[in-house]
């Protein structure tokens, strides 16, 4: 039978309990989910916020699994209560803060290119454009493209290149990131820093693995899809800030591995 430490019951009340409100209320999210910084919905108390918003019960249930499997060992024989909560925050809102500094570069880099766009549009400009800002956009308006290939000072479509690229803008800053997956990476990570050779029996991988290989392949999996995989919906960096966070934090304070 699992061990639920204290801490970890009660983290584990607290987000199924704000599952339920922002079930029965989802204006919640609009309040307390993770904004872009330059975004109108930004507030600073987002960062500790967000982790206890989720974004279906398939997102709460994976999350609350991970923090049963692997937390109640480091909160009982490694951090103790007080330092297990410091450790979760600190991963969290630094999951969070690597985040939010990632998206505030890349929303820059598509504020300039929104920008050029707008004092230059031209079919071979909007084809750039969506090309490295939209590729599901180029998919699916194929015949528009062609169109404005063939009729480059056509007024309409013209305007409609325009509302396109500053639309997009817009809904970048309209989009949130929520979850506790920043600080149960954390977790995860120093688990295997802390029990990297203790074998672990996955239910999606049903042959017994070192923690230390799991965390490894899943830290190189999360920096590949934070790169290569965009639009997905997961915040890959968050998880890998989760994890960051997590390295640190067990060096500043001396915890070496165990087994």
């Amino acid at each position: 039978m699992l061990n639920i430490t204290p801490v970890v019951r009660n983290l584990l009340i607290l987000n199924v309990v704000i599952f339920i409100l922002q079930s029965l209320s989802p204006q919640i999210i609009n309040w307390f989910a993770l904004y872009p910084v330059t975004g109108p919905d930004f507030q600073p108390y987002q960062f500790v916020t967000y982790m206890f918003l989720h974004g279906g019960f398939g997102h709460l249930f994976s999350n609350m699994l991970g923090l049963i499997f692997f937390a109640p060992l480091l909160e009982q024989h490694v951090l103790g209560s007080k330092r297990f909560v410091t450790f979760y925050f600190v991963t969290g809102i630094g999951a969070g803060l690597l985040y939010a500094g990632i998206n505030y570069y890349e929303l820059i880099q598509l504020k300039h290119a929104v920008d050029l766009y707008t004092q230059y549009p031209s079919p071979e400009a909007f084809l750039d454009f969506v090309t490295r800002f939209a590729p599901e956009f180029k998919r699916n308006a194929y015949n528009f493209l062609n169109d404005f290939e063939d009729k480059p000072q056509n007024i309409a479509y013209i305007n409609e290149s325009l509302a396109f690229v500053k639309q997009m803008y817009t809904q970048r800053l309209s989009v949130p990131m929520l979850g506790a997956s920043g600080a149960v990476f954390g977790i995860i990570a120093a688990f295997g820093l802390i029990f990297p050779n203790m074998e672990m029996m996955l239910l999606f991988f049903p042959v017994p693995i070192k923690a230390k290989y799991f965390v490894s392949v899943y830290a190189l999996y999360e920096l590949y899809a934070g790169v290569h995989i965009r639009d997905s919906g997961v915040a890959h960096f968050a998880h890998l800030g989760g994890m960051i966070f997590a390295y640190i934090l067990l060096k500043m304070w001396g915890i070496r591995r165990m087994y």
